[in-house]
């Protein structure tokens, strides 16, 4: 009986384990889990995936680690023992053979959806997709709409089911940036311009944030992201193009200084060409009025060969 007990015991104890993991679960929102876009369900898919492929060797193990404790325990005198017994060819190709199977098709899966989930990858949709221009400031987030000539700070408004081709730079340090309810994280550094391209499958309000650490001020780096219909988008860029304040370069140099914001900022967009000033700003070589040694010993050189030309 004493010993029933001790096999059901942790049986038992795994089983609460387990129904309190599926619960919880079920009852709290991880956005990774959850997915409101195209790519997000498509990495859900593969993180299961890769998750069940997973458990294959680690129950097992699991499992052998407490019977081989159990079994051949000090006080269990009946436990046969074998100290020549050197090894077993089917064993030997059992728990080597199983984990190069399961990484062999992990490896097929991985090469197949690291090109399909590719970023710079534009989505498959009859919709046209709307533009958007991302600039990760100190600390807030400026969207560009450069094709509705808005812009706006810490909201991204966009239109559900459509595709939003994202370009991202940055004009501070380097920052991530992720929606986990709607797919993949991009960085964005400055002096370049990455891509993405992301999908809302319904409406509603999805967090999105900076994966990646970037100093003092990082905390409040938060945004969101509002999916809403095709037609509350559209009034939303009459809305901001009736009554925003023009952003040009000289508003957004004070918009750029470091700061939060406590509340979303609406403009009209003032200078179609702002997103490349902010990327070309990093690319251009700084100005200078003096001239180096070569450039004046250059210049010399060219003077003094114009003489001789005259003199002939």
């Amino acid at each position: 009986m004493k010993t029933a007990l001790k096999i059901i015991l942790p049986l038992i104890l795994i089983g609460m384990l387990a129904a309190g993991g599926f619960v919880f679960f079920q009852s709290v929102d991880v956005a990774v889990l959850n997915p409101q876009g195209e790519i997000a369900d498509k990495q859900r898919t593969l993180l299961l995936f890769a998750s069940a492929l997973s458990l294959i060797i680690i129950i097992p193990v699991y499992m052998l680690l407490v019977f081989f404790a159990w079994r051949y325990r000090d006080s269990n005198k009946k436990a046969a023992y074998r100290p020549n017994w050197a090894n077993n060819k089917w064993l030997e190709i059992t728990w080597w053979g199983i984990p190069c199977i399961l990484i062999a098709i992990l490896a097929v899966v991985a090469y197949r959806t690291s090109h399909e989930l590719d970023q710079f990858r534009p989505l498959d949709s009859d919709v046209k997709p709307v533009e958007v221009q991302v600039v990760a400031l100190q600390w807030k987030w400026l969207f560009i709409y450069p094709e509705q000539q808005v812009a706006s700070v810490n909201l991204m408004p966009v239109p559900e089911k459509t595709p939003i081709n994202l370009s991202l730079t940055s004009d501070a340090p380097m920052n991530a940036f992720w929606v986990p309810s709607l797919g993949s994280q991009m960085y964005a550094m400055s002096g370049m311009s990455s891509k993405l391209h992301i999908l809302a499958n319904h409406t509603g309000d999805f967090n999105g944030s900076s994966a990646n650490i970037s100093g003092e001020g990082f905390a409040d780096m938060a945004f969101t992201v509002r999916s809403q219909t095709r037609e509350d988008f559209d009034a939303w860029v009459d809305a901001t193009r009736g009554h925003a304040e023009g952003l040009d370069m000289t508003l957004y140099e004070e918009l750029a200084k470091p700061g939060t914001v406590d509340q979303p900022v609406f403009y009209t967009l003032a200078d179609a060409q702002l997103y490349d000033k902010i990327v070309m700003k990093y690319m251009m070589p700084p100005a200078s009025d003096e001239k180096s040694e070569d450039e004046q010993d250059h210049e010399s050189h060219d003077a003094h060969m114009g003489h001789e030309m005259e003199g002939m």
